[in-house]
């Protein structure tokens, strides 16, 4: 499978599993499969919910600064694809 390299990981907040994302690279929507992948991080899951600015939206641009649900812990740095089948 091909992966996309849309952003990076800025902050995690341990107490709500959510990660701050900035969109370097591509888009994000909710329903795409992401990889996130870092020193000691290594999962993929699909995107279940995109907030921007505590809105949640259905696709965030490139730039955007977004906060999204994570299964597992993430680390500042942390690498975020997007897997195309």
């Amino acid at each position: 499978m091909e992966e996309i390299k849309v952003g990076r990981v800025s902050k995690y907040f341990g107490h709500i599993s959510v990660a701050a994302i900035e969109l370097e690279n591509g888009p994000l929507k909710v329903g795409d499969r992401v990889h996130v992948k870092g020193h000691t991080t290594n999962f993929e899951q699909t995107v279940d919910s995109i907030q921007i600015e505590h809105e949640s939206v259905q696709e965030a641009k490139l730039g955007a600064s977004i906060g999204i649900r994570v299964k597992e812990r993430v680390r500042p740095h942390d690498e975020i694809y997007r897997v195309k089948d």
